[in-house]
């Protein structure tokens, strides 16, 4: 497992497949890279595909200290660094999408594609989950709670047809303290005002009947990063990349070629 390491020395797990232009596919909240299993295949024909396991996540260090989408961000970098890529094509999903808002924004330098999936800008300006949605999550009984987040993720078809693994419904080798710390980066997460300094072609992709992040978020991104563009998927819950893969996929492997044209 090759490791690279960020600025205060945490080793950050990276994987890399395929080969062509970069693409970094970025996780969501509390979760490792296997998020990407499958889908990732659909993009190694075109692309290298680099993904990484987020401090506190798979074989990646766990310290015990705030996190935040601005330090992930660097970590992407680090990785970047590590692995001699300039530039890359970023797709960033949930909180992955937030962590890239950050990269695209800071590192203006290192991103000429993006693509943000299931995501919000953070803050006062995001629409936030219902709290019926936050009750159901925080359940005490694991099992109720883990099949809340699976009717949050997929139709209620999806399970019923798929046996999983599911491995959108978070990393289980996380210790407890880290899924706290990453919730709160998530949380805390805020780039509204640094979302119009984005200069590249973006793409925001968003399922329709998403509840967990809001479908209303996307029309957000894209009113608040010129030129983007809004791509939405009918009937999808949030982890649409991997139920409606047939559909998502080729929007995106269309939408980078175009931008690379």
């Amino acid at each position: 497992m090759p490791f690279a390491k960020a600025s205060d020395g945490v080793r950050l797990a990276y994987q890399i497949a395929g080969a062509g232009e970069p693409l970094v596919l970025l996780a969501g909240q509390a979760n490792n890279h296997h998020w990407w299993d499958g889908i990732r295949d659909d993009f190694r024909a075109e692309h290298r595909t680099i993904t990484l396991d987020w401090r506190g996540t798979g074989d990646s260090d766990k310290p015990d200290e705030v996190y935040s989408t601005k330090e992930f961000a660097d970590d992407v970098v680090a990785v970047l660094d590590e692995i001699g890529v300039e530039r890359a094509a970023v797709y960033g999903t949930s909180m992955g999408g937030r962590v890239a808002q950050w990269l695209a924004a800071r590192q203006p330098d290192r991103v000429h594609t993006l693509v943000l999936g299931c995501t919000s800008p953070g803050g006062r300006h995001s629409i936030e989950r219902g709290p019926e949605i936050r009750r159901s999550l925080a359940q005490p009984d694991p099992s109720a709670a883990r099949q809340a987040l699976l009717e949050l993720m997929y139709s209620p078809a999806w399970p019923k047809t798929t046996s999983g693994p599911h491995n959108t419904l978070g990393d289980p080798t996380m210790p407890a303290y880290a899924k706290r710390r990453h919730l709160y980066a998530s949380n805390k997460h805020d780039a509204w005002d640094v979302l119009p300094d984005i200069r590249i072609p973006t793409l925001v992709v968003h399922g329709t009947e998403d509840r967990f992040n809001p479908t209303a978020n996307a029309p957000l991104l894209v009113e608040r990063i010129p030129g983007a563009r809004l791509h939405l998927i009918p009937g999808a819950r949030h982890a649409y990349f991997d139920e409606f893969r047939a559909l998502a996929s080729p929007v995106v492997l269309s939408f980078l070629d175009e931008a690379r044209s």
